[in-house]
């Protein structure tokens, strides 16, 4: 299969090259793109995709570097065809049937309440708010604009997701940190923030308004069927799938680098453009078998993005877990790979998954013998050379111990912005 004309990851517009000529160096990594594998059906289970295969160094030498940068067996294949999308299209959205349309189930009322003010002037001022956050002034430009989400009580908010901040600010220190949130944007929540604000860093918590981030895209009646209780929200948690949601819509109306808040940042992401990581290699063809949906980088109004909001209103299902994020990006990629349209980027797992879940265990041990210790050298060596971030999969890991030695441990000293310093958080 032959390379087509690519659009390479980068800051600010689009650099083009042809099949055969070298792409421009991304940061400090050099990550191959990758294409679905087509050997493999996308299942909607948990467990994932797993490798068993040995790590045996491949020297692949990056176009335009100096040096060889080394990729691992299993963890980074070599490049492949990019992906191209359609242009974007009009919204098949309905208008509302009324402005203020009750909500009938309790339940789902509930956890609207929960995600979003109640005081409908203050949900009303978020746009603004939005748009005077990330404005440029005499005194700062936000080079990267990151989004996250919090729809928890502040209760759970721990040092875990305090260090992911610190990682971001120690990586970004110009970088823009919007967390979107009802229960951040309070005096307990600003509270939280308030070190980071004093050293200096651009960051706030702002309630969210649904409706509005909703509008115009097919998450508007959708959202509207929620409302009137004619959807099924199934078991798993609405919070979660209403999270899966929120961040397609905040990159869609906004754009920039969306991020979960279980995220360790180790590089920059200024000349990141586009792109989407995936979790899981197919063994065989070393081709992309799922995509994730944790740390996502696209412009405002992507058509990409658009595509990804359609499939979660037209096939939202609350009975499987993860049919609603990691496995409605990898459904959409894979129909549309090969498309004509506006292109994108597929980094390996390397950039943002270099641990699978089931193993995210082993980057919070330290070494317990000669055998371990060359373990973890060796895995933090290929993290520091790959990985843009490292997802730190909370659900597997919120009650692990950070040891002495640990990779977790290495990467939060190397990235400390309150160094030598306890935060209550």
């Amino acid at each position: 299969m032959k390379l087509r004309e690519n659009t390479v990851a980068g800051a600010g517009d689009s650099s083009r090259f042809i099949a055969g000529e070298a792409p421009p160096v991304i940061s400090n990594t050099h990550l191959p793109l990758l294409r679905k594998s087509h050997s493999l059906h996308l299942k909607e289970e948990n467990p994932f995709v797993n490798s068993n295969t040995q790590l045996k160094s491949l020297e692949n030498t990056a176009a335009g570097a100096g040096d060889s940068t080394r990729f691992f067996a299993g963890e980074a294949p070599p490049v492949i065809l990019n992906t191209h999308l359609p242009l974007l299209r009009k919204s098949h959205s309905f208008p509302l049937e009324s402005e203020d349309f009750p909500v009938k189930n309790k339940k789902i009322l509930e956890v609207l309440t929960f995600m979003e003010s109640s005081d409908q002037l203050r949900r009303g001022e978020f746009r603004s708010k939005v748009k005077n956050f990330f404005s440029k002034n005499e005194s700062f430009s936000c080079k990267v604009r990151f989004f996250m989400t919090w729809i928890s009580s502040l209760n759970t908010f721990s040092e875990k997701e305090f260090h992911s901040i610190e990682t971001l600010f120690s990586t970004h220190p110009k970088g823009c940190l919007l967390i979107v949130s009802n229960s951040m944007d309070s005096n307990k929540g600003r509270q939280i923030l308030k070190p980071f604000l004093e050293k200096g860093f651009r960051v706030t918590a702002i309630s969210p308004d649904l409706k509005y981030l909703f509008k115009n895209t097919m998450a508007e009646p959708w959202f509207m069927k929620l409302t009137k209780g004619d959807l099924d929200v199934g078991y798993v948690p609405l919070g979660q799938n209403l999270s899966n949601l929120l961040r397609l819509c905040l990159l869609y109306k906004f754009g920039g680098v969306y991020m979960d808040t279980d995220v360790m940042v180790l590089k920059s992401f200024s000349k990141l453009k586009n792109s989407i990581g995936a979790q899981t290699l197919d063994l065989g063809s070393k081709n992309w078998s799922r995509l994730n949906n944790a740390v996502m980088v696209f412009d405002k109004m992507h058509p990409l993005v658009y595509k990804f909001i359609e499939e979660f209103a037209l096939t939202f299902n609350g009975n499987k877990w993860g049919h609603n994020g990691p496995y409605l990006v990898s459904r959409v990629v894979s129909r549309l790979e090969g498309r004509p349209g506006y292109n994108f980027t597929i980094l390996p797992p390397m950039a943002f998954y270099p641990v699978n879940w089931n193993r995210v265990r082993n980057l919070f041990r330290g070494a317990k013998n000669e055998t371990d210790a060359k373990w973890l050298r060796g895995k933090l060596r290929q993290i520091r050379s790959q990985s843009f971030a490292v997802h730190l999969w909370n659900k597997q890991s919120r009650r692990l111990r950070i040891e002495e030695g640990s990779i977790v441990g290495k990467i939060l000293s190397n990235h400390c912005v309150f160094c030598n310093s306890s935060m209550n958080v």
